[in-house]
């Protein structure tokens, strides 16, 4: 592995595996809103452990927007921190991509205001996605100890489907579900994203620099789930919660 750089992020991720080499329809804010107020009520009685991967894209595409997802993301910081309070004990990995051949992970830290501090040093660089070297990343990580749940945010897909969807696929078996949060319009990244959410059993949602405050709820309704499992989104009921749990898998055999 690399030594540590400035931006305090001493992992860098294999290339191994990765498959780097080769029209959506948001969300509408009604459906969000009423998930949120339901995502509250979750967060704050789920209990249990869990580890919750992070994964950004951090290529010059998003650029233009980068200072208020940075905002955003650290918002999303300190909602899966605030889920994760006194009730359970989440720990959470930032990855990151950029650049030609750049991805890197943190170590799993249960202090998320670490992990807004580290993404805050980090700047955009021109390059491709590398999407499938954080699915392998994560999947090599699941091996050793169970992660709980995947988030990823960007907003392009430029690698191959096909094979994204092979290691979306180890993933699967391993029970680590994929929610993917799509920045912008992108209908490339929008096939991409829902298919990996679909192999995965995860979720995915649509996002624009709008619902900034929604999406830190919706974040802490994921942490919940990668500590409650569906149990938590279930015990609530109503609209809010089939807005996710309609994307969800059904449960098997007593699991999360």
């Amino acid at each position: 592995m690399a030594n540590s750089n400035k931006t305090g992020f001493g992992k860098s991720v294999s290339t191994r595996a990765s498959g780097v080499s080769d029209s959506a329809v948001k969300s509408s804010r009604s459906e969000i809103a009423q998930f949120l107020s339901a995502a509250k009520a979750i967060a704050a009685g789920s209990k249990g452990s869990g580890r919750l991967a992070f994964a950004l894209d951090a290529t010059m595409s998003r650029q233009p927007t980068w200072d208020i997802a940075c905002k955003l993301q650290a918002q999303m910081f300190d909602a899966v921190g605030n889920a994760g309070g006194s009730n359970s004990d989440l720990s959470v990995q930032l990855v990151y991509f950029r650049g030609l051949d750049e991805c890197r992970a943190s170590r799993w830290v249960a202090d998320t205001t670490q992990l807004a501090n580290l993404m805050s040093r980090i700047d955009c660089r021109g390059g491709q996605t590398q999407i499938g070297r954080v699915l392998r990343h994560t999947a090599d990580e699941a091996k050793s100890k169970p992660v709980n749940a995947l988030v990823y945010i960007g907003d392009a897909m430029e690698e191959n489907i096909d094979k994204l969807a092979m290691t979306a696929g180890e993933l699967a078996m391993r029970k680590v579900p994929c929610f993917m949060f799509h920045e912008g319009k992108d209908p490339a990244a929008a096939i991409g994203f829902r298919e990996i959410a679909r192999v995965t059993g995860g979720a995915y949602v649509r996002f624009d620099q709008n619902a900034a405050s929604e999406l830190a709820a919706l974040l802490r309704a994921v942490a919940a789930y990668a500590t409650g499992g569906r149990h938590a989104l279930e015990k609530s009921g109503g609209a809010a919660e089939r807005l996710l749990l309609e994307q969800l898998p059904p449960t098997r055999g007593g699991s999360k």
